[in-house]
This record gives C-alpha cells, structure tokens and sequence, in this order.
C-alpha cells in the first residue's frame, strides 16, 4: 500500500506473490496475503482467478463525483464497475471479506448519510471497512474528521452488520503517517539547493 497501485505492476506482483505461497519459497498461506487496490477492474478479476489472495479496496466515497476527485481511477472504473468486480471475486467470503478503505474527510465523505449510502453500497459483498483518519499535511484542502463523526459513521456500519474499525494514526505529530511522507519529499524536492 501507498507504493502505487499494484495492479498496473501484476506480472511482477502475481510472480512475487506466487513465490511467497510456494512451499520452497515463503510458504505464506494465500488466506494470510491481502493485494490493496484503488480498483483496476479487469485486473482484480484476474488477481481473483489466478492468486485467490485477500482483496483491500481502497474506495474513500460513495458517489463517483467525489471519486473521481479522490480516487482519479475513477473515472475509468467508476464505483459500480469496482463493486461489481467486488461481488465477483472468487476468495471472497464470510471467512475471507474484502476490505474497504474508507479515508475519513470532515464535511466531505464523512456525514452520517455517507456511512448509510456506503452499507447500501456493499450490503451483498462479505466486507469490512477500514476506517482510516486523514492525516493532514501543510496546504492539503483536507482535514481530518472529528473523533466523534468517525465513531458514528462507524457505529453505522457496524450496526448493519459489517466490522468497522477506526485506524490509530501513527506518527502524524512529525509528518511521517500515512499520506504525509511523499509531500515533505516533494517539499525538500521543490526546494532550491543553496
């Protein structure tokens, strides 16, 4: 995750992963592997057919005008086509859920509305839902939700069935969590050598 989408790279991604379940080489059981993606449609359906690996979606919103925003893939496997490829994946199952990831953005993506969309969205997909809080960096149009809007939307979800927990963020006080690392190095990047 945060390398990339995967997907784009899948002969080298399915090579890796093959070695890694192979008894002579890791030996990691498939159930214990998860491939994140934002949704590359044709490719999970053939991550699902040829690896059987676990499957995280990286989803952020409920309607493809703020995805598109959000997740630019998008435009080009709108929700529908994502969730559809979702319903299809052949490892999924109570045992085996996919997970979606859920970036929690106050007054954007974050209203008690959007948890009820999101539950109607993946209400027949075996599914979790990785709560993730924004971690902001300097100039982002983005702030995190409130503790409290991230507890309801994921009493929401729960509510209705699918476990929802609320990701620790780590290490945002030196802006090195999640999201917050490729800007300080575009920052030091931009900046002039003297």
């Amino acid at each position: 995750m945060g390398m990339g989408e995967p997907l784009y790279n899948y002969e080298n991604i399915a090579k890796a992963m093959r070695i890694i379940m192979d008894g002579e080489g890791i030996g990691l059981s498939r159930r214990r592997i998860t491939l994140s993606t934002s949704g590359v449609v044709p490719l999970m359906d053939r991550c699902g057919d040829e690896l059987g690996i676990n499957l995280a979606v990286s989803l952020h919103a409920v309607r493809n005008d703020l995805r598109d925003e959000i997740v630019p893939l998008n435009r080009k496997y709108p929700i529908e086509e994502v969730l559809a490829a979702c319903r299809r994946y052949p490892a999924a199952s109570n045992a085996r859920r996919i997970t979606f990831e859920y970036i929690m953005l106050r007054g954007v993506n974050d209203s008690e509305a959007d948890a009820r969309e999101l539950v109607r969205l993946i209400a027949d997909i075996p599914a979790k839902v990785n709560l993730i809080p924004f971690n902001p960096w300097p100039g982002s149009d983005y702030r995190p939700s409130t503790r409290e809007q991230q507890n309801r939307f994921a009493e929401i979800i729960m509510n209705a069935g699918f476990a929802s927990p609320i990701r620790t963020p780590r290490g945002r006080d030196i802006l090195a969590a999640c999201g917050q690392l490729k800007t300080a190095s575009e920052r030091s990047r931009n900046t002039p050598l003297s």
